[in-house]
Formats: C-alpha cells, sequence, structure tokens
C-alpha cells in the first residue's frame, strides 16, 4: 500500500519491520554494519538473541535481534556514528534505531545526522526505492 503514497517533507518515516521477514533479508547484518566501537563487545554476546519489540504505531509484536538494543542503548553517545563518510541511507537508518523506530519526516531526520539537506533524504526514501525496510508510514 505504500507504493500509492507520493511523500512529502511532512511524510513520516520507519523501518517496517515486515520488510526484513522476505526472503533474502537479514536485519542482523545490517545491524551489525552499524556496530560503534563501544557496543562491539556486546554486540559479539547478542548472537542469537531476540526480544520483543511493539510497533508504537500498530501495537503489533515484532522478534527482533537484541543487537537492536545493543546499539540503541551504546551508540547514542558516540560522537562519529553519523560520521560524513557512512552513506546516507545507513545514516537514515542509524536515525531509526537511536530513536527506537520513531517515525520520522525527512525533516526531523536532518535534525538528527545533519547530513545532507531534507529534501536530498525524501527524494533518497520516498521515490519507491526501499533501503533497509525504510518506508513510510501508512
Amino acid at each position: 500500500m505504500a507504493k500509492y503514497i507520493k511523500p512529502t517533507l511532512d511524510t513520516k518515516f520507519h523501518i517496517d519491520f515486515s520488510w526484513w521477514q522476505q526472503p533474502g533479508k537479514n536485519l542482523r547484518a545490517s545491524l551489525q554494519a552499524q556496530v560503534c566501537p563501544d557496543s562491539e563487545p556486546a554486540a559479539q554476546d547478542s548472537e542469537g538473541q531476540t526480544f520483543d519489540w511493539i510497533s508504537p504505531i500498530t501495537g503489533e509484536v515484532f522478534e527482533i535481534d537484541l543487537l537492536w538494543h545493543v546499539l540503541y542503548k551504546n551508540c547514542r553517545s558516540d560522537p562519529d556514528f553519523f560520521d560524513a563518510r557512512i552513506p546516507l541511507t545507513s545514516a537514515i537508518f542509524r536515525a531509526f534505531i537511536l530513536n527506537n523506530n520513531t517515525p520520522l519526516t525527512p525533516v526531523e531526520i536532518h535534525d538528527v545526522i545533519q547530513k545532507k539537506s531534507p529534501e536530498m533524504i525524501l527524494r533518497t526514501i520516498g521515490r519507491g526505492i526501499v533501503y533497509e525496510g525504510i518506508k513510510p508510514v501508512v
């Protein structure tokens, strides 16, 4: 259904965890690519563990890799977590991790990552290609 929405700067986006349940999608691999130095030991200890995450939008419960919580807890104080060298899509994904997947507009994402303009963020995640499960909130 989200493919019929024409997103604007006021459109809220989030990580759609159901997207990650498709064959060939691996949330843990994407989360491992986001590990900051402070989370490395805990990331290794989280292997194979999950927790129940409840969507604040739908109330739906998803079983999520514990690495999500490790990153959420440990990387928020890392000043290099939004390093200028990381791709924009990774920075956006990280913004949702640090905000515990609270829906954000492109303007709010920009405020978190301080990278690229809100318009560039919208062009990146709002044109129908799904990166890292990031979709408009329906």
